[in-house]
């Protein structure tokens, strides 16, 4: 099947007794065995849930993976992730990579002896020079959260395999829809599911997808050890949710694009962080490596005082955290997303208190642009 069918057709009719079009919630700690030394497959909702195999299944199908595997969230997922690696293990990390995965390296995994390096990600050659014999992964995003910063996954990748380093992308802005790392060569795609696969600003959860069924395995044996488990209802949730990806997707991209080219010609934006604009860094990269260029993007404006007043201006576009729902969101990483970044790396970054960070929801297009218009013109 077309991606597009395969997205639509996640879940559908796996109950064989019932011919159920929708997979049930199957709410239940756990399961009868049959016999003494029998199993159904399904012993403790922890250790697995038929909810929650659907939806596993699903998006290794999506990601053209070995193993899917869902969390509580992103972040339980990245922790279960990171707990595959022991003390003296280093880690090479993007620097402008979203605010929670910084912390629980640099405040957490740190603590049990994981060091790390973080490099721009975009550059090639940095990550190639932070290369050590103790090296294990190469934790990318792209396009990074906020800057839009472009990493080719293709050259990660060359790099890594030679040294046996893993190659991890968290693939949350894009989504298979739009980019599948595993194609590529990467070796594990994470997601924050709580944005565009479940798309509502209304679910809690993460994703990882193994492309080698043994790596994977390794990350289930801490699922399972660990806990940190997505619930049947809230998997279920999320296979509904992911039914309308591919429709979503096309209209965030749209929507995202025209709002980015207004931004361009306003006076007050000094700058605007969009891989679909034809001057954005590594533009060429992207379109190697990915079918569209989603929902986000960041804009600086003229004067940090400014701020205050498009947050509190804006009537469609809502000032809230997160991002991928429908409805359009801002914030202002500086003091939300990546607070927990120094300030001296911010600076360095340019993650400033006039960085605003739009995600582009599905809205008329002209609806969007006519909010920050007014908000931007007080």
């Amino acid at each position: 099947m077309n991606l597009h069918s395969k997205i639509v057709h996640i879940g559908v009719c796996t109950d064989e007794k019932t011919g159920a079009i929708s997979t049930p919630i199957y709410q239940s700690a756990t399961f009868r065995h049959p016999a003494l030394g029998q199993s159904t497959g399904f012993d403790y909702t922890r250790s697995q849930n038929p909810t929650r195999k659907v939806l596993e299944e699903g998006i290794a199908t999506l990601e053209g993976g070995s193993l899917g595997l869902a969390f509580a969230s992103g972040m339980a997922a990245i922790t279960a992730l990171l707990m595959i690696y022991k003390t003296g293990d280093h880690l090479i990390v993007i620097e402008d990579c979203y605010g929670g995965t910084y912390r629980v390296i640099d405040k957490v995994f740190n603590n049990f002896g994981l060091t790390v390096t973080f490099v721009d990600g975009s550059h090639l050659n940095e990550i190639v020079d932070a290369i050590t014999p103790s090296t294990k992964a190469i934790i990318v995003e792209t396009p990074t959260n906020p800057l839009m910063k472009i990493v080719d996954i293709s050259a990660v990748i060359k790099v890594a395999q030679p040294h046996g380093i893993h190659t991890i992308v968290d693939n949350t802005f894009l989504t298979p829809y739009f980019q599948r790392p595993l194609e590529l060569g990467a070796d594990v795609v994470i997601h924050s599911g709580s944005k565009y696969l479940s798309g509502h600003n209304d679910l809690v959860c993460g994703l990882i997808v193994a492309k080698d069924l043994e790596l994977g395995e390794r990350i289930r044996y801490i699922q399972n050890s660990t806990g940190g488990i997505l619930g049947p209802n809230d998997s279920w949730l999320l296979i509904r949710s992911i039914k309308t990806l591919a429709i979503r997707m096309e209209k965030h991209n749209s929507n995202a694009l025209a709002v980015a080219k207004w931004l361009q010609k306003h006076p007050r934006v000094v700058k605007v962080y969009y891989p679909g604009l034809d001057d954005h860094p590594g533009k060429a990269i992207h379109d190697r490596q990915a079918s569209g260029y989603g929902g986000m993007l960041s804009f600086v404006v003229d004067d940090a005082k400014l701020v205050p007043t498009i947050l509190r201006e804006v009537k469609l576009i809502r000032f809230a955290e997160s991002l991928g729902g429908v409805e359009s969101l801002i914030t202002l990483p500086a003091v939300q997303t990546h607070a927990d970044v120094p300030v001296d790396v911010r600076n360095r970054l340019g993650i400033s208190g006039c960085l605003l960070r739009l995600s582009v929801g599905i809205e008329n297009e002209d609806d969007i642009i006519q909010d920050l218009e007014q908000a931007l013109s007080l």
